[in-house]
């Protein structure tokens, strides 16, 4: 079994739950999420939405995070990780359309 760390962004996510960099975890293989961070890039407070699904549905991690602007929030790290399944992503929104935040996203692929 190969262990691989691996980074993924995403800039200026708005009011749509949106796929971290268009990754998912390939089947056969598991990942663990051991950093999530969502920065506020805008001029107004937004609250963020960050959500595991599992190739049907969404379960919140963290559901109207209130972000101030030019604040960031560190969602996972340290104690707290996220063990993927194959097929499952990471999906972000900001409350707002107009005021952005951009994700930081580090996992351990497993494979």
């Amino acid at each position: 079994m190969a262990n691989v760390f691996k980074r993924f962004t995403q800039r200026e996510i708005g009011n749509t739950l949106t796929q971290i960099d268009s990754y998912a975890v390939a089947s056969a293989t598991k990942a663990t999420v051991i950093g999530l961070t969502c920065s506020n890039t805008s001029g107004d407070a937004v609250d963020v939405d960050v959500t595991l699904n599992d190739g049907t549905n969404d379960f919140y991690i963290v559901k109207n995070c209130p972000l101030p602007s030019g604040s960031t929030v560190v969602l996972v790290g340290g104690d707290q990780k996220v063990v993927m399944e194959p097929l499952d992503l990471i999906k972000v929104r900001s409350s707002s359309a107009t005021n952005k935040v951009d994700v930081i996203m580090s996992l351990l692929e497993i494979t």
